[in-house]
């Protein structure tokens, strides 16, 4: 995908004066270092002292170690799975090829390359992942765990490798800002975890090509900040792979430097990216997960290393951590609201652990359960490790004494209830559309609602499958008709300017949010108005959805999308709906309004409908009922999903 003269135009008019005057200073910026590449000072007598303290390892349960070692095992056999793409290239990679469309990205000055276009580089995504070198920081915990020497030649192997292929300022691996600073992340913990190992400081702090790219790391994210507009997760993954590394690779003249720089931004944009109930602004919760997942890590260094930080940083993240264990459902699974791209901030755990049980246990682990968090269920190799360098913290901070249901700043409201044979679960949604001017990760799904029953999708939030490359997917994926919300006139609530940016936000308000109803509206139809009413019934075997048009006949599609595990029966307006779980059957019938014109869909591509995308890269067909017809003036469609006893009756 290439940007047109007409999206950066509608680009510049999401801006203000100041990020402006600072995109215009980091373009003059880049066409300087075209030419003015200084090399990195010469440096003596470093030492790495950010160690795991002793008996951090044995910490680590058997079984999460056991999962550890089996995944270090199939990338030693070069076995990797990025975003659907099955590979088998990772015992000597290429680190500039995408085997999903077989290209190369081009060489050449680093911001030269159109890494947005598919047709000349490839899948961006799946050259940038393997660079993220998460998976060598899976192998040099197998290498703590184990003592195997073989996890840590082949970790140097790949490091030096990847050094030579990529010097300062030329490819694809230095465009942005994020892939660096989660790098550097990665490598902290790389060198952390080979200590044991007899070559670690000459892989590190012996090695001038290390230290040569450890330091333009830091320059170049000193230097071009994600700023203004795109102030979102990567400002955080930057700056808290730039604190990381001025924490524990402090050999450089500038480092105290970049150190005080990185936790000013850290804490100035956890902050900023984050409501005071402790939500993710974003509004889309793998950067929630993501963004903690930084924000954990940059705190373990900053302990490590004995470098105060404001409160507010430890406070956000508590925040953060307790609106986790509030949201999720019975199995643990957070919503699945905005965009998603499998992103993590640290991984040094085998395949099969639950990232949102680690975040918990982790939060457990540094910050201490409440009596109403929700049970945590696995084991994890990263919360021991995370634990063992954050301190304990002697300040008392208020938490919640019972379990949140309404995130009034977010606009999110969770209804529950035990029903038949398991939880019912509904997410509705009536927050900003997004975060700041360009709302990157939102998703049109104004008033939309996601139901489960004991942790099984019913009517699901399709997710988000991609980013670049596919643009009529990526419209789908983020469409009102992609989600389970009413659309008016075939168009979004919101009007977008391109893959990452919205020109028209809807604006939505709560009017209603109790233990059992939630009820909101929205504007993105104007002169029109979308209210919709939820009410989950006292037995908790009855949701019950009321959707009212207010304004002149329009035309109307009301969508439910149905998870992956869910068939469908449909005759007329009834839809009888049947799944499996743990082996037993479960059943729920929904009554659609009558007013409309119902159809089920399922896989379709020309236009895409009735799909689901269980992780960026993936999708799946699955069902989408979808009614059409008018809405007059104040006129209601009624839709009553009832949940079955085990044996199939109605309740």
């Amino acid at each position: 995908m290439t940007m047109s003269a007409g999206w950066y135009l509608r680009r510049l008019s999401r801006m203000g004066p100041q990020e402006v005057a600072g995109r215009a200073a980091d373009a003059v910026r880049r066409r300087r270092w075209r030419s003015a590449r200084p090399e990195c000072p010469s440096v003596t007598g470093a030492r790495f002292t950010a160690v795991l303290p002793t008996g951090a390892t044995a910490a680590v349960p058997p079984d999460a170690a056991k999962r550890l070692i089996a995944e270090a095992d199939r990338l030693m056999a070069g076995h990797i799975e990025y975003f659907g793409v099955v590979r088998d290239d990772l015992v000597d990679p290429d680190w500039w090829y995408d085997p999903k469309t077989g290209r190369r990205a081009p060489w050449g000055y680093a911001f030269d390359v159109p890494y947005r276009n598919e047709d000349a580089v490839g899948d961006i995504k799946q050259i940038w992942e393997p660079s993220r070198h998460q998976y060598l920081t899976v192998l040099a915990a197998a290498y703590a765990i184990t003592g195997d020497e073989r996890y840590a030649e082949r970790v140097a192997g790949h490091l030096r490798s990847w050094w030579a292929a990529n010097p300062p300022l030329r490819g694809v691996h230095w465009v942005s800002g994020i892939e660096l600073g989660i790098r550097l992340l990665s490598w902290v913990w790389i060198r952390r975890l080979l200590d044991g190992w007899q070559g670690a400081a000459g892989l590190f702090e012996d090695n001038p090509m290390a230290l040569n790219q450890i330091w333009h790391h830091q320059r170049w994210l000193a230097a071009f900040p994600s700023r203004g507009s795109s102030a979102n997760n990567h400002v955080i993954a930057e700056a808290a792979g730039q604190f990381a590394a001025s924490c524990a690779f402090d050999w450089f003249p500038t480092s105290a430097s970049w150190r005080t720089g990185a936790l000013r931004s850290l804490e100035r944009h956890l902050r900023s990216n984050t409501f005071l109930s402790g939500l993710n602004r974003e509004l889309a919760t793998e950067y929630h997960g993501l963004v903690l997942e930084l924000g954990l890590a940059a705190l373990a260094e900053a302990d490590a290393a004995n470098v105060p930080v404001p409160a507010t940083v430890r406070l956000v993240l508590l925040r953060m951590t307790d609106a986790l264990a509030a949201v999720v459902d019975s199995r643990l699974r957070p919503p699945r609201q905005g965009d998603a791209d499998d992103g993590h901030g640290l991984i040094v755990d085998g395949a099969g652990t639950d990232r949102w049980a680690s975040l918990l246990a982790t939060g457990e682990a540094v910050f201490g359960r409440l009596d109403w968090w929700p049970a945590v269920t696995g084991s994890d190799v990263r919360s021991p490790l995370l634990a063992a360098l954050i301190k304990p913290s002697a300040w008392s901070v208020r938490r919640p004494a019972v379990r949140p249901a309404h995130f009034a700043d977010a606009g999110l409201t969770v209804l529950r209830g035990e029903g038949p044979a398991g939880e019912v679960w509904c997410r509705c949604d009536a927050g900003p559309h997004g975060f700041l001017s360009i709302a990157a990760h939102a998703h049109a799904d104004a008033l939309s609602v996601e139901v489960r029953h004991d942790g099984v999708d019913v009517l699901a939030d399709p997710g988000t499958y991609c980013y670049h490359g596919q643009p009529e997917w990526r419209r789908y994926f983020r469409s009102t008709l992609g989600h389970n919300t009413l659309q008016i006139d075939d168009a979004d609530q919101s009007v977008s300017g391109g893959p990452f940016l919205w020109i028209r936000h809807a604006r939505s308000r709560v009017l209603e949010a109790g233990a059992n109803r939630w009820s909101a509206e929205h504007d993105g139809y104007r002169p029109s108005v979308h209210r919709r009413s939820v009410e989950l019934g006292a037995n908790s075997r009855e949701l019950t959805v009321v959707d009212e048009v207010r304004g002149p006949r329009r035309d109307v599609r009301l969508a439910f999308h149905l998870g992956p595990a869910i068939a469908a029966d449909l005759v007329g307006n009834r839809a009888v709906l049947t799944w499996i779980r743990d082996g037993e059957g479960r059943s729920a019938v929904l009554e659609l309004p009558g007013e409309l014109s119902w159809r089920a869909h399922r896989g379709e591509s020309a236009p895409p409908l009735g799909w689901y995308s269980a992780g960026f890269g993936r999708k799946e067909a699955t069902t989408a009922l979808v009614g059409t017809g008018f809405a007059e003036d104040r006129g209601e469609f009624t839709t009553v999903l009832r949940f079955r006893d085990e044996g199939g009756g109605d309740t």
